[in-house]
């Protein structure tokens, strides 16, 4: 399948080192590294303290409250992957809850990020899963499609295609392009160490002699 064949070349091009090394960042620094561009609107965080997650995007588009397309692409995820979601923003039905992220987590994905909703908070908590979503409901979603695998997707005005590395903490979401991701990390580990420096003067200068 072509979009299959484009997913794997671009996840190819961006190194598990890479990947690793921006998963490392505050998602703070690797915005400021992409001049504030490529970072997802505020609405969208994690749904449990302490969440974090990196890793290239697999991505589904799929119709307001509907999660067939979320089934659909199970089982064609990667280990390490981020799963990244177009619910279209509909906060009124949670397309994913516990059970679907057992099923993440098993194919070794390492995170979803999803412009929808959510569910089952306090076990997604439990099991450790990273979940970045617009909201969180009871209410279950439909299953009936359509939806769209494996295409560029957009998720809180910032366009997600297949393979870019997406890096996400408690502070929100940030999307690298696979094909300037080296470049961003050197300019983001560059600023992390900036104010690694700065916040130990401070700290020295306010300590007493």
């Amino acid at each position: 399948m072509e979009v299959e064949r484009m997913t794997e070349h671009i996840n190819q091009a961006v190194t598990a080192d890479v990947v690793e090394r921006l998963g490392a960042l505050p998602v703070a620094n690797i915005g400021d590294a992409m001049q504030r561009l490529g970072v997802v609107e505020a609405e969208i965080g994690a749904v449990w303290r302490g969440a974090r997650a990196a890793g290239p995007a697999r991505t589904v588009e799929v119709a307001g409250g509907d999660n067939a397309g979320v089934h659909e692409v199970l089982d064609t995820l990667r280990p390490g992957d981020v799963l990244v979601v177009n619910g279209h923003g509909v906060r009124d039905r949670a397309l994913v809850g516990e059970l679907i992220a057992e099923r993440l987590r098993a194919r070794g994905c390492v995170g979803l990020v999803i412009d929808g909703a959510v569910r089952d908070v306090e076990d997604l908590e439990a099991i450790g899963f990273p979940v970045f979503a617009r909201a969180v409901t009871p209410a279950g979603p439909y299953r009936n499609g359509p939806f769209r695998v494996g295409l560029p997707v957009a998720i809180g005005g910032v366009v997600v295609h297949p393979g870019d590395v997406v890096v996400a903490d408690g502070d929100g979401v940030a999307v690298v392009p696979a094909s300037e991701a080296s470049e961003v990390l050197v300019r983001a580990e560059a600023k992390h160490a900036d104010e690694t420096r700065i916040r130990e003067e401070i700290t020295a200068s306010a300590s007493p002699a």
